[in-house]
This record gives structure tokens, C-alpha cells and sequence, in this order.
């Protein structure tokens, strides 16, 4: 990234390698201050009228942002009483525009790059130290400037993230790159990455619209790259190495990623071709959320157009996955749209819970509810995946294996004390709003993609009024259940009330129906074979006041199902 500061709306990200200042007085001189300047002030003259007119004194821009940087300068030495200034007069104002500058500052989404130019590149802690010492730099600059204004000292001191939200180190790998793709070359990749939690980001959409779409043509031929605005988030979905592209305006939510995918580390990544690439916030102006199978390759390319709508972080991850189940149904895997966990029990057996259905119907929730009401009967329990993972057969017998480190959950459906147990290691999108969610970290990646037995699959009705749970005695009944895919919509994409999708998994096989089929017979045929569990769980979400407790009446059901 060539600028010192670039700032998009409510984002921030400062380029370190830059422009990294070590004291205050070199940070107030700086462009990237100035720039910052600009954009508080255009900012206020229509948030605080008032206040800005007797800040600015109808002077021009320019003369008001060099006259700001002089009083900074002389009040991180003066105090405000030896300060010979217009604005000195009326402390109780000053100190309004104070405030409201920083409050300007911290709502803003912030994050830091350091580009390194050689294999060893900047080591961790210093990498770690130079984002701390940049966090407090602007702290003391605000609190001492803040302080003087007031004039007195502060009595309650609250360590607020002052300076950046996450830093990150960026490197030049070289891949495996096909001539088609050379455009992808020289894009930097994430190598480390530091996250300051509770991260709480907000964006500009707060739901998911439309389908992912097969396309014709490569979209790697539509890629536009323009100056160094691009960079990579390597990592792994399931065991499917992904070259996740972004343009640097949805820096947020790649950022989340590391909370939901393992970061691929440079000896995994440097003379590799991947098995997916995704280019997202591609600025072609076509609205396009499609995927491409470059079959010469072996490479499933897909490409999300830039747009407003896709800072929800759904789009991020449904891609990711969407790609890795058209890839895994290529290897006859079915790929799953749910949930599974590993209860070890106090009698010392372990089972393996499988949870499917389309979102919103209550995987998750129903996950945590059992945990919760079987807190004396299970000495602990193991996440495998939270949303997406996949069957297969390994010598005859049927195995699963995930795809996410973590969990995208909604807080809504979620116990109360979940969101706030996990707080210090989680990321919060958009918490006061309508589908809030949460991305917390939920298991290794050495679990996710290990392969576990199987002895229930469940799936999850949120919209029937019934309660608890039973177990289908008939394979074309429980076929058809599954197959249909119903659920009652909860406002997480833009559909509304009871809907159907294909194997409740638009992702992939919904996409791709002839291709799974085949695969989901042969596995629901040897669910049956085995007589493994196959069953439907009324998680009561759909339903006003979720039932009344019906997740919970359907958690105890299941326990007591588990017992046996």
C-alpha cells in the first residue's frame, strides 16, 4: 500500500512501514494527521455546527488545521493557563472539540500493516511492541491534551484502545501461479496478525442477499487491480488450502477471518497452488457473488463485486465455504450445512452429535442448550464444526470432518452468558442491531480436520410447533426431511417465513443437485445400514417466544436420547 494513511468513511488503516512515529510531536507534523484533521473537521461542520463555527473562526481550512496543530504542540508542554490563544478563553468548549475529535477517532474502524521484504521479516514482538507503543502514543496524546483543557487530572483512567483495533504483517509469497492468474502476482499476504479484543465492528449491511451463482468464464479474467489495493489472507477451510483476495476497503472482514479459519503459514503457501481462490470486493460494477471450476488447474475461483451490501461478514465466509463443498462433492463428500460436537461422557463413552439445517433453524443454539442442561451428565464436550463440514466413507465406515476454527453465531439465539464468557477472544459485529453476531474461536484446527464417528444426525425444525425430539424409523421419510431443507427464515439473509433449500444447504449443493444426490443416497443409505440415529430436533426458534422454552424442552429430550 503506497499511502501513509488511508481513510475510507468509518475505516482507517496506517501503513507502519510508512509512516511509523515514535513521539507525539512527529505524529502532530505528519500528512497522515493532517489527513485525519481533514476529515474530523469536514465531518463536524455537520454534526456540531455550532460548536465548529466558534472552533473554526471562519477561517480556511488549511489555516484552521495548521492553527490546531501549534496548540497541540504548545499544550503537550504548556499548560492551558500559560497558553496565549483565542480558543484558551473557553476551556469548557475546547474541551468539547477534544472529545469529540478523539470520540471521531475511536469510532472509526482502525488497523495497522507492516510490509516486510524478506523471509525472516519483522519478528513477532516487535512487530507486537510496535503496534503497543503506537496504541499508547495516542493515548497519553489525548489524555494529556485532554487533561490541561479540563485543568485537572483525570480520577477514573480507562485503557481504551486508543490507536489500532488489529495489525497485521504483510509478505510477498511466491506460488504456484498459472499464467491466467498472473495478475494475482506480487499481492501481498497476510503472514501474522494481531487482533486487540473484544472487537466490535460495524458495517454497512447487516444481512445476505441472493445465491452464489455458477459462472461461465474464469472471473480471474474480470479482476481489477488497481495501484497496491489488494492483499491475501491465506488459510485453511477444512483441509483446503484458500487464497482469499480482498480489497483493502474490506480490510474488517478479513480481518475476522482469523477467528473462523487457520491462517496458512508461509511454508504451506510458497510454491503451492491452491484449491480455491476467492476475489472479494472486486470494483467491476456488476453485483456478482459467482464461482468458476478452472478444471485445467483445479482450482475453484470466486469472485464477490465490490458493493456496500457485502461488509456483512457473510458474504466472506459463505464464499469460502461454498467453494470448499463444490470442491469436496468432486471427492464423492457430502458436504453438510450444520453443526457437530463430541460429548465425552461421565461414563466414560463419546458421542458424536451431527446437527443439520439451513440458517437460522438452530444448530448452534441447540448445541449450546445441550451442553448447558447435560452440564452433570458430560465431563466436557468438543466442537468439530459450527456451520459446515462433511460426510464421508473411510472403509466403509461414515466419518465427519469440519471446516472452521470458529463460530459466526447470532447473539439473539444464543444463552445469555455465551456472548460475554467468550468476550475477551471474540469479534462483535454490529451487537445493537437486528442479527447481531458474534465470531468466537471454537476448536483446533488438528480436531476440525480430523476424522470423527458419527452417532446421531439430527435435524433441526425451527418452525413446526411441536416439541423435543424423534427418530425417523422410515430412510424415505427422513430422505425427504432432509432433502427438503425447510426452515423458517430469521432475517439472517433476505428471505422471510417458512422457505426450502435443496439438502438445506444453499452453498454448493444446491448449486450442483445432480452431482449430490448420488453422494447424499449413499450416505443416508449407510446412516441407515448402521443404524446410526437419524432423527429431527423442534428447536421452537421460528415460533413466537421460541416456544416458550422449546429449545430447552428439545436439549433435555436429546440428553436423555444421549443417556440411552
Amino acid at each position: 500500500m503506497k499511502e501513509l494513511l488511508y481513510l475510507n468513511k468509518n475505516m482507517a488503516l496506517i501503513n507502519y512501514s510508512r509512516s511509523y512515529y515514535s513521539t507525539t510531536d512527529e505524529l502532530i507534523s505528519s500528512d497522515s494527521f493532517d489527513q485525519f484533521l481533514t476529515a474530523f473537521l469536514k465531518d463536524y461542520e455537520l454534526s456540531n455546527p455550532r460548536i465548529y463555527r466558534w472552533f473554526t473562526r471562519e477561517l480556511p481550512l488549511e489555516a484552521v488545521k495548521e492553527d490546531t496543530k501549534r496548540l497541540m504542540k504548545v499544550l503537550m508542554v504548556l499548560d492551558l493557563h500559560e497558553v496565549q490563544h483565542p480558543l484558551t478563553t473557553e476551556s469548557e468548549k475546547l474541551l468539547m472539540v477534544v472529545e469529540d475529535a478523539y470520540r471521531f477517532w475511536r469510532n472509526m474502524q482502525r488497523y495497522s500493516l507492516i510490509e516486510t521484504r524478506n523471509r525472516e521479516g519483522l519478528e513477532s514482538s516487535n512487530f507486537i511492541e510496535a503496534d503497543n507503543q503506537y496504541n499508547q502514543m495516542i493515548l497519553n496524546m489525548y489524555r494529556t491534551i485532554q487533561q490541561k483543557v479540563q485543568g485537572s487530572k483525570n480520577r477514573v483512567y480507562r485503557q481504551l484502545q486508543a490507536g489500532t483495533n488489529a495489525s497485521f504483517i504483510v509478505h510477498k509469497y511466491e506460488w504456484n501461479i498459472p499464467a491466467e492468474y498472473e495478475a494475482l502476482r506480487s499481492i501481498p499476504f497476510i503472514n501474522t496478525i494481531l487482533l486487540r479484543t473484544p472487537l466490535i465492528i460495524h458495517t454497512k449491511s447487516n444481512k445476505r442477499y441472493g445465491m452464489f451463482t455458477e459462472s461461465k468464464t474464469n472471473p480471474v479474467f474480470e479482476f481489477v487491480r488497481e495501484n497496491d489495493e489488494w492483499f491475501c489472507f491465506p488459510c485453511k477451510v477444512g483441509k483446503l488450502l484458500t487464497f482469499f483476495y480482498f480489497h483493502r476497503d474490506y480490510t474488517p472482514s478479513a480481518v475476522a477471518l482469523s477467528n473462523l479459519f487457520e491462517l496458512a503459514s508461509e511454508a504451506e503457501c510458497v510454491n503451492r497452488k491452491p484449491d480455491c481462490i476467492v476475489l472479494f470486493g472486486n470494483p467491476d460494477h456488476k453485483k456478482d457473488t459467482i464461482f468458476y471450476h478452472d478444471v485445467q488447474h483445479d482450482i475453484w475461483v470466486g469472485k464477490v463485486s465490490y458493493d456496500d451490501v457485502i461488509h456483512y461478514f457473510g458474504y466472506t465466509k459463505k464464499m469460502c465455504l461454498t467453494l470448499h463443498n463444490l470442491c469436496m462433492m468432486e471427492k464423492g463428500w457430502l458436504p453438510l450445512h450444520g453443526a457437530m460436537i463430541n460429548l465425552h461422557l461421565k461414563d466414560g463413552s463419546t458421542k458424536g452429535l451431527v446437527f443439520i439445517g439451513d440458517s437460522g433453524a438452530g444448530k448452534s443454539e441447540t448445541i449450546e442448550a445441550l451442553t448447558s442442561v447435560a452440564k452433570d451428565e458430560i465431563i466436557s464436550s468438543e466442537v468439530v464444526f459450527d456451520d459446515m463440514g462433511s460426510m464421508h466413507l473411510e472403509e466403509n465406515e461414515i466419518k465427519a470432518q469440519g471446516t472452521e476454527i470458529g463460530a459466526f453465531v447470532r447473539l439473539d439465539d444464543l444463552d445469555k452468558g455465551t456472548a460475554y464468557r467468550d468476550i475477551d477472544r471474540s469479534v462483535f459485529f454490529n451487537p445493537e442491531s437486528t442479527n447481531a453476531r458474534i465470531v468466537i474461536p471454537a476448536a483446533p484446527h488438528s480436531v476440525v480436520v480430523a476424522s470423527h464417528d458419527i452417532d446421531m444426525v439430527i435435524y433441526a425444525n425451527n418452525y413446526d410447533d411441536k416439541r423435543g425430539l424423534r427418530r425417523f424409523n422410515n430412510i424415505e421419510e427422513a430422505k425427504t426431511t432432509f432433502l427438503e431443507g425447510k426452515r423458517y427464515a430469521l432475517g439472517t439473509t433476505q428471505e422471510k417465513g417458512l422457505s426450502t433449500t435443496f439438502f438445506a444447504n444453499p452453498f454448493g449443493p444446491m448449486q450442483k443437485q445432480e452431482q449430490c444426490l448420488p453422494i447424499f443416497n449413499q450416505m443416508f443409505d449407510t446412516l441407515f445400514e448402521k443404524d446410526i440415529f437419524v432423527g429431527e430436533i423442534y428447536t421452537c426458534l421460528g415460533l413466537p417466544n421460541k416456544g416458550d422454552d422449546g429449545l430447552k424442552i428439545a436439549a433435555e429430550q436429546l440428553l436423555e436420547e444421549i443417556k440411552k
